[in-house]
């Protein structure tokens, strides 16, 4: 006799480990928190050696994505990751993360169809819906700019 839905869903209740919810959350706001402040350091430290305001707006996404994928290169992000848990996922540096994870997954099948294609398995879709987004966003603005 299978059990119904229901009646799985109470097994697998029980039967799953109990996640400490508090040390996950102090964990992912600490972590998420750190990176943030990472972020914060490079600003200031652009600033401080003179560069201007726009320069320094692009250079500190730049530096944050550079640094979650040599870490994810050098397999310490997933390390992170295990107990940071959600904090690392402040969008910047998890999206770098899920970009090169799959490409170094398939490096193995070339250059073109491993390194290429799977680095955009997650960025494609991202790329195309911001992409998007923006042009709305932009067409609503024009419209509510000319009222």
């Amino acid at each position: 006799m299978r059990p119904d839905n229901k009646e799985y869903g109470k097994m697998v209740q029980k039967l799953s480990p109990k996640s400490p919810k508090i040390k996950d959350f102090v964990c992912a706001y600490c972590v998420g928190g750190l990176i943030c402040v990472i972020g914060q350091l490079f600003m200031e430290l652009y600033k401080y050696l003179g560069m201007e305001e726009k320069v320094v707006k692009m250079l500190v996404p730049v530096t944050l994505v550079f640094i979650a994928a040599l870490l994810t290169g050098l397999k310490l992000f997933d390390k992170i990751a295990k107990h940071a848990g959600a904090g690392t996922l402040v969008p910047i540096t998890g999206f770098a993360n899920a970009v090169v994870s799959p490409a170094i997954e398939f490096k193995s099948e070339g250059w073109i169809l491993g390194l290429g294609a799977k680095i955009f398995t997650i960025a494609g879709p991202v790329i195309a819906y911001g992409t998007l987004a923006s042009v709305l966003y932009g067409i609503i603005y024009w419209i509510m700019k000319m009222l």
